[in-house]
């Protein structure tokens, strides 16, 4: 589970909805014809945005944001320079063995890679390529949710219009005057909050996911190529280690050391 989509979602939600409680009652705010207009007029344009094969990925792309397994960079580099030693002890088909327990299956592939004997430049291609479009798949998904940010806010606004229009048109019957004023405010909250405590928020969350996995495959590639080539096993942790923040480079001098 991600903890900070969850705490950050429950403490927006719960703040607002306890300024909206300081206010007034609950009830006050909940429309159901704002909520038809915002959410249906959003979800039926952002629909019309994009291809059916899109659209059936949009639970998982919500589910992204609330379950997530980290990576953890230093462990991979151990076991990226592990294969170095491998490699350099033992010859590079000795690698083959060495792969069982590894889950990673864009490791498993670019070492299989370099034990088939392939050409560098071919492996290099083809983990590069592969990761542009493992890339370009997550870019689908934070689109829907860009379009979901982006449709929102006009369709609160177009619910506005049409409560200011049913108001003006019904000014005779004064009773129509309060759900009709109601729609014309509360469809612009509607859409507000979509776009601000949701959609825009998940969005950048799936962003900061695409350049974590990005950055951690791309020590995946950098390694392969490294052990292919044969260089020291001391060297190959030197290349990696650039990819680490501060922090994380203690750590994996640390976890050497002991």
């Amino acid at each position: 589970m991600d903890l900070a989509t969850i705490v950050g979602l429950t403490l927006g939600t719960g703040l607002m909805l306890f300024g909206m409680l300081s206010v007034e009652a609950f009830a006050t705010f909940v429309d159901y014809p704002s909520i038809y207009i915002t959410v249906g007029g959003s979800l039926g344009a952002t629909i019309i945005s994009v291809s059916v094969s899109q659209i059936k990925v949009l639970p998982s792309v919500f589910m992204k944001c609330f379950l997530n397994k980290p990576e953890d960079p230093v462990e991979l580099i151990q076991t990226l320079v592990h294969f170095g030693e491998v490699a350099r002890r033992d010859g590079i088909l000795a690698l083959e063995g060495a792969l069982e327990g590894v889950k990673d299956d864009f490791l498993i592939r670019g070492i299989q890679m370099a034990v088939d004997g392939n050409d560098p430049e071919l492996i290099l291609t083809t983990m590069t390529r592969e990761l542009d479009n493992i890339s370009a798949r997550h870019g689908d998904g934070k689109k829907i949710l860009d379009l979901l940010t982006k449709y929102a806010p006009a369709y609160g606004m177009l619910g506005t219009l049409i409560g200011l229009v049913a108001l003006l048109k019904n000014l005779d019957d004064p009773e129509s005057i309060g759900p009709n004023m109601a729609v014309a405010l509360i469809t612009t909250l509607y859409g507000a909050l979509m776009a601000n405590l949701t959609c825009g928020p998940m969005a950048d969350k799936l962003s900061m996911r695409d350049a974590e996995e990005y950055g951690y495959k791309t020590i995946i590639i950098e390694g392969v190529m490294s052990i292919q080539s044969g260089d020291n096993p001391k060297i190959v942790e030197q290349k990696l280690r650039t990819f680490l923040p501060p922090k994380q480079r203690e750590l994996l001098k640390k976890k050497e050391g002991a």
